[in-house]
């Protein structure tokens, strides 16, 4: 039988090794916090999407927003959230944040605890770590002790190495709110459309309700409505306990209206199109997409947002109602003093086609290319009285079959006025050959048009005449080189961007001369005939001059008309991407038609208000007399109208000719033989109408062949695939 002493020495020792096991394990507990705490330093670097900042892309004003890409958040300082939200988050979710150590002992173990028992994991984070998992990189959201260690760890640092509003600063712009909102400004935006230094208590209570549930909260119906409306009162109720409301303030408090949720943004009509031409032109600025769609630029482009809906209207007012839908057109609107693209027509709409008619569709440039063929001329010591060849055909030395006028019609000698009036073919293809095809390159290159589309065509006897493929911007861009007086200045969309930081970039293209300023002013008098009394009348502005010319390529597969005033230049062109003739209405069309149509319409509304300016005074006017030599346009009118000069017609007969140019109501004096759809059609003497430009009316009188139906305007060959 054991005595008592002896009975009590198991127990003893059973607790000596009890104290031990556990002193052991406490030690051990301690030594691993100690390591870990050593081995787990602060990140030196955020998660990618923690401070993302999306771009925000505004139109030329730097006032209206055209489009956000990227990550919906605006970092603001702590100083710009009004105290109440601050207020409000708090006692939503951490009211010992001014108090603790960043971390929650209680929550952390029970967090550890229904990890380790497979159950869900539950909250309890307080703010400092929330902000650590969200914010550093190296936390990931995965369900583990070690995670779950890590960010207590991380969070104790932060505490103790960072003040309070910092962290509560970066957690206010990290944490997500629902409806797409990243931070506390994009979710003031998302929620009331206000700026977060304008949100009311409610406001502020309901998007700290938010953070518990964002998806559930971000646009509650039925049920959900009722637990957001809980949740939001019971963040009211605490910040009643933290002393932040009283409890009348509390009780005068409403539940506020929320803005329906916003669409999830998706380009429409011209919308992508210009931010397509913006993400280009940024990433040729040695932007990436992640600074594009991370990096919190503002971007102001240059794009007129009431000039893209002018542009828009004029080519959709224009074109009548059953157009084919595989005819195509673009117009493009640069501004001469900078190389901005103000405006552009992209097409129907950017959800149907994505390829752009403007940028990126390139067409054969026919005679609208005269005009870079005539500014080498005059650049090289060329007048405009210089005579050039206007029979037809033209045999050039690289081109043994032959180069014919529309119609084989010969106008004679005539000089460089009456060439682009008229835009008579072989006249430009001599004038071509004399002046050398390397300087007419030369002068294409200086004005914009790239190099490598005028590559396959610069020994080509026809390079003069358009058979190079341009685009409405670069057509612009290049006659906005006659407007600014022989300066050419790159096309570009962006005038500046501003980053995160609030460094501003602006974009100043720096003007490089293409031509000297004598052959700007000649070369646009020239042009101004082409619009007074030539193919492109129906452009014609009767509150100020214009200057330009058409266009139209070999059966119609391309109709152009480009012009400008000294503010702005303005390229139109009509395309079908399978190459066949650009029909509407049953008619083939040609650059003074419907091109120039729309040129009008345009130019009419972006001229509006605008001062009129004049075109400085050619050096010459190419006339010895005021009546040249020739007797008919060989270009884009499309009913038989003649010339001004009372000239030899074909038969060697002369007959008067009234003025061709329509008036402003569209009626005037006009010519033409027979009756019919196209003035002209038909033979024999007497008085025409038709539906022509202008439905222009009169009497024509002369004899001989009069069939005047309109063949195509100019001779053009197109390279294989245009």
């Amino acid at each position: 039988m054991l005595k008592g002493g002896e009975k009590g020495k198991p127990r003893r020792r059973l607790l000596r090794i009890t104290l031990i096991v556990f002193g052991v394990a406490a030690v051990s507990a301690i030594g691993f916090l100690g390591v870990a705490w050593l081995m787990t330093p602060i990140p030196d670097s955020t998660q990618p999407r923690a401070t993302a900042q999306g771009s925000v892309i505004y139109y030329r004003d730097g006032k209206t927003v055209l489009a956000k890409q990227g990550v919906n958040r605006r970092s603001v300082a702590l100083a710009q959230i009004p105290e109440s939200v601050r207020n409000a988050v708090i006692a939503a979710e951490n009211r010992s944040f001014y108090e603790d150590q960043g971390v929650s002992l209680k929550g952390t173990f029970r967090a550890m605890w229904s990890t380790v028992t497979g159950q869900q994991l539950q909250g309890g984070s307080t703010i400092t770590q929330q902000m650590v998992r969200n914010y550093y990189s190296g936390l990931s959201q995965e369900r583990s002790v070690v995670r779950k260690l890590k960010e207590v760890m991380i969070s104790l640092k932060v505490d103790q190495s960072k003040s309070k509003d910092w962290v509560l600063e970066q957690y206010l712009n990290t944490i997500y709110f629902g409806r797409g909102a990243d931070g506390i400004q994009a979710a003031a935006d998302a929620y009331f459309r206000k700026d977060v230094g304008k949100l009311t208590v409610a406001e502020g209570a309901y998007l700290a309700a938010v953070i518990q549930q964002p998806s559930r909260f971000a646009d509650p119906r039925g049920a959900d409505l009722e637990a957001a409306r809980a949740r939001w009162q019971s963040v009211l109720d605490g910040m009643v306990q933290t002393g932040a409301l009283t409890s009348e303030q509390a009780a005068a408090t409403t539940f506020p209206t929320l803005k329906k949720p916003r669409a999830i943004f998706a380009p429409k009509g011209q919308e992508g199109y210009m931010l397509d031409q913006v993400a280009a032109e940024l990433k040729r600025m040695g932007y990436t997409d992640e600074a594009i769609n991370q990096g919190g630029l503002k971007v102001v482009s240059t794009f007129d947002k009431g000039l893209m809906a002018a542009a828009q209207r004029a080519v959709t007012s224009v074109l009548p109602e059953g157009t084919s839908k595989k005819v195509r057109a673009g117009l493009a609107a640069v501004d001469p003093a900078t190389g901005e693209v103000v405006a552009f027509y992209g097409g129907p709409s950017y959800e149907v086609n994505k390829f752009d008619n403007s940028f990126s569709a390139k067409v054969q440039a026919g005679s609208t290319f005269k005009a870079y063929t005539l500014a080498a001329a005059l650049n090289n010591g060329f007048g405009l009285d210089t005579r050039v060849d206007g029979n037809s055909p033209l045999h050039v030395a690289s081109d043994d079959r032959g180069i014919p006028n529309s119609g084989g019609y010969s106008y004679g000698e005539i000089n460089l006025v009456k060439a682009t009036q008229s835009s008579v073919n072989t006249a430009f293809v001599d004038l071509g050959q004399k002046v050398g095809l390397n300087k007419v390159v030369n002068v294409a290159e200086g004005a914009g048009i790239p190099a490598d589309q005028l590559a396959p065509h610069r020994s080509a006897a026809t390079l003069p005449l358009g058979v190079a493929s341009v685009s409405a911007v670069q057509n612009a861009s290049g006659f906005a080189a006659f407007a600014a007086g022989g300066v050419h200045r790159d096309a570009h969309v962006i005038r500046s961007v501003t980053d995160a930081k609030g460094r501003t970039t602006k974009v100043k293209v720096k003007g490089e001369r293409a031509f000297t300023e004598q052959t700007a002013i000649d070369a646009t008098y020239a042009m101004t005939q082409v619009v007074e009394a030539g193919t492109g009348s129906a452009a014609r502005l009767y509150d100020r001059p214009v200057a330009g010319k058409t266009g139209t390529t070999d059966k119609s597969a391309a109709v152009w008309f480009a012009g400008f005033t000294p503010q702005m230049a303005v390229a139109v062109d009509m395309f079908r991407d399978d190459n066949k003739p650009v029909v509407v209405n049953g008619s083939a069309q040609y650059g003074g038609t419907y091109p120039a149509q729309i040129w009008r319409a345009f130019m009419t509304e972006a001229m509006s208000g605008k001062p009129v300016k004049e075109f400085a005074e050619p050096s010459n006017y190419g006339y010895s007399t005021y009546y040249d030599n020739g007797y008919r346009s060989d270009d884009d009118y499309g009913d038989g109208r003649q010339d001004l000069s009372p000239t030899p017609l074909p038969d060697g007969t002369t007959g008067e000719v009234p003025d061709p140019t329509p008036s402003p109501d569209g009626t005037g004096d006009g010519t033409g033989d027979g009756t019919g759809d196209n003035p002209g059609d038909g033979t024999g003497t007497g008085d025409g109408t038709g539906d022509g430009m202008g439905d222009g009316m009169g009497d024509g009188t002369g004899t001989g062949p009069r069939d005047q139906t309109r063949p195509p305007e100019e001779f053009s060959q197109r390279p294989p695939g245009r």
